[in-house]
């Protein structure tokens, strides 16, 4: 456990390091910046946005403010709570007015771990509901449990990156869940039965 803890302090501090040195105009620490992060934030703009386009501009905006304002970086939370509130903005104001997002095929960008073909076809079933489920949200509500369920924060860094009291995280996270409950139920499945 304490090996754990000093890895996750390790990292931090490493975070830490690297957007001091963004602050200080270093481009090859904005490239290790972007090596490390670049994925992830390009993931969470795409399952706001719907549209890889849209997610990589966003990305691309980010990563500009990022080089123009590291120096701004609090220390306070993670690094990765502060860059992916950056893309959140960014992702939101490249589909303001786009009300017509659709859930794509390609939304569960968790990697395959090489399930048996029944297990593939019970996973693919499950993903073709939560994207069903997922249609019906607001993009304030997908973007809460991607930031809880894929992105790994907690609820107060989640507060941060959308800019909203905590109080309305939860209460958009309860509703998502639920909705997405309700249509697993309708089909059939209970919460348990989905991995994930």
């Amino acid at each position: 456990m304490e090996l754990l803890v000093n890895r996750s302090m390790k990292m931090v501090d490493s975070d830490t390091e690297l957007l001091r040195c963004i602050a200080a105009g270093d481009e090859d620490a904005l490239r290790r910046l972007v090596a490390l992060y670049g994925q992830r934030l390009y993931a969470y703009a795409l399952q706001i946005t719907r549209d890889p386009a849209l997610a990589d501009e966003a990305v691309q905006e980010s990563l500009v403010v990022v080089w123009q304002k590291a120096g701004r970086f609090r220390q306070e939370g993670r690094a990765a709570a502060w860059l992916l509130g950056i893309v959140h903005h960014k992702a939101l104001n490249q589909i303001r007015g786009n009300a017509n997002q659709s859930i794509d095929e390609d939304w569960d960008a968790t990697p395959a771990r090489g399930p048996l073909p029944d297990e593939q076809a019970s996973a693919a079933d499950q993903r073709r509901l939560i994207r069903a489920g997922l249609e019906h949200l607001s993009v304030e509500h997908r973007a809460g449990l991607e930031l809880v369920f894929y992105q790994g924060l907690s609820l107060n860094e989640v507060a941060e990156v959308t800019g909203c009291p905590l109080g309305t995280v939860k209460s958009r996270l309860n509703y998502a869940k639920a909705s997405l409950r309700g249509v697993l139920n309708r089909a059939g499945y209970h919460a348990e039965d989905i991995v994930g």
